[in-house]
């Protein structure tokens, strides 16, 4: 299978070309040029396996390079009890009636993107050798608070590799923060940044786009990758989450195979949503996308107008890591609804980095709506679905989920859907303690970050993750700040960092 760039269908590469180089010499995306099908048989033969199984069998549908054997082992290492406290890795929670709650937190840094980034160190270290790469390879992440983390974890110590992640000084959680600069490991470096995450993350951008820096970095033997989902190896294992969720619904009762379902997601980069978008194209029975948004809600208005706009201001929440005006795996969605249309993307791209807005056409629009639809709610609103769950149905929710939660009680009020729905649970509530125990009525501003995490245990008796509960001992490692145009000069020596 051959992967191009969103924005010039004429540049295509390898399965393992495109994971090691992450991000296109033109700026654009790489991604597939056709997607595999699976039939209901194929899904059916899927229920009778387990995550690690579901994860290499998707994902050798994509990567021609690969061995099962090599993608058997990475899976079984990604997956297995030494990372995941649940033996089913994504379990499903069935609230009620035709409402589940895909917990995506049981990894080491109890949030979703441990689904993807515990097994790209292994997709990474292996397309590098498939592609005959000898250079040191330094991997820049822009995060709003998990992805972070959950790269450093991922890439600790892992040979042949560096890892440098920058976020927004004030724009992550005091538990993301402090997971990020405890981080453990010789090959690591975390940076704050002055100005909120489409600072960092369009820093990032221009670094993969400075020739001279890339030259003077391959003068030292090293090259430039990415571990954000704008790398095809970080977004290609969230796929199997949602073709595994619907597994573990037909194995529970909850469908029959062939029944059509809706997955609402929190969404602020779009990487998790697209993934399901992509299984959906793949032959996944999905009826309905529902993108949530907080009160940033940039990708409800697109869906709504077709227009693309993130002039307007960053509003700071209570679920940080949704606190994005550039989602840049709108990106990918606009290449496959346009039919492959690069020239199309690249305007789009074009004008969003010049105007800071874009139109698309209303006939896209129209197509749009036949597979999404989209909401958001606010910081009070969010609290409010955070203690209704909880009062109701003694089930814990972190404020992303709850977004979620609320935008898809909304959705079926407007709506009338009452499909089977899957809401995607994002991070563990003990990432953001303050938040939940200001919505259960429980807050005391005297607290701490670890007291209010011993709080919010006392009274809900919730489980408090390992992980979390370790950092208490840990010093912090890195406090370095930087604007956003000194962010090269920290690409550039890491060693400043520590």
């Amino acid at each position: 299978m051959r992967y191009v760039s969103t924005r010039d269908s004429s540049i295509n590469i390898t399965a393992a070309g495109s994971i090691a180089r992450g991000l296109s010499s033109d700026g654009g995306l790489y991604t597939p040029s056709n997607l595999p099908k699976i039939s209901t048989n194929d899904i059916s033969r899927l229920c009778t396996t387990d995550y690690a199984g579901r994860a290499k069998t998707i994902m050798k549908l994509f990567l021609d390079e690969f061995t099962e054997a090599e993608l058997e082992a990475y899976a079984k290492a990604a997956y297995g009890p030494d990372n995941f406290d649940h033996p089913g890795v994504a379990p499903l929670f069935k609230l009620k009636d035709r409402l589940y709650f895909l917990e995506l937190w049981h990894g080491p840094t109890s949030a979703f993107k441990d689904m993807a980034l515990q097994i790209l160190p292994h997709l990474l270290t292996a397309s590098l050798r498939k592609t005959g790469e000898t250079k040191k390879v330094r991997i820049l992440v822009a995060t709003s608070g998990d992805t972070g983390k959950a790269a450093l974890e991922g890439f600790r110590d892992v040979g042949g590799t560096e890892i440098l992640v920058f976020y927004p000084r004030d724009g992550v959680s005091e538990m993301q923060k402090l997971q990020m600069t405890t981080q453990e490991g010789k090959n690591v470096g975390v940076c704050a940044v002055e100005g909120n995450f489409d600072d960092a993350q369009s820093g990032v951008k221009e670094i993969f786009s400075d020739v001279s820096l890339k030259q003077k970095l391959e003068d030292q033997n090293v090259f430039l990758s990415s571990a954000n989902s704008i790398n095809w190896g970080r977004l290609l294992p969230q796929i199997v989450y949602y073709i595994s969720a619907y597994c573990d619904l037909i194995n529970s009762g909850g469908i029959i195979p062939g029944e059509s379902i809706n997955f609402c997601v929190p969404t602020g980069n779009f990487g998790n949503i697209l993934a399901g978008y992509l299984a959906l194209r793949m032959g996944l029975p999905i009826h309905k996308l529902i993108c949530a948004s907080n009160a940033n809600n940039v990708l409800t208005d697109f869906f709504s107008t077709g227009i693309y706009d993130r002039n307007r201001a960053l509003i700071a929440s209570a679920s940080p890591s949704m606190d994005i005006l550039i989602s840049s795996n709108l990106e990918r969605l606009l290449y496959y609804m346009s039919d492959g249309d690069s020239r199309a993307v690249r305007f789009y791209m074009n004008s969003l980095a010049k105007d800071g807005r874009y139109r698309i056409d209303g006939e896209l629009v129209a197509r749009l709506s036949t597979v999404f639809a989209a909401g958001y709610c606010d910081d009070d609103e969010t609290k409010q679905e955070i203690n209704s769950v909880f009062r109701s149905h003694g089930y814990l929710i972190d404020t992303h989920t709850a977004v979620a939660s609320k935008v898809l009680s909304q959705y079926r009020k407007d709506r009338g859907d009452n499909s089977p729905c899957v809401i995607v649970s994002t991070a563990s509530p003990y990432k953001f303690s303050g938040s939940v125990l200001s919505a259960l009525g429980e807050m005391k501003a005297a607290l701490s970050g670890f007291e209010q995490m011993d709080w919010l245990y006392k009274i809900t008796g919730a489980p408090i993750p390992e992980k979390l509960n370790e950092i208490r001992t840990k010093a912090v490692r890195f406090n370095r700040t930087v604007k956003k145009e000194d962010m090269k000069k920290a690409v550039m020596d890491l060693s400043r960092l520590f």
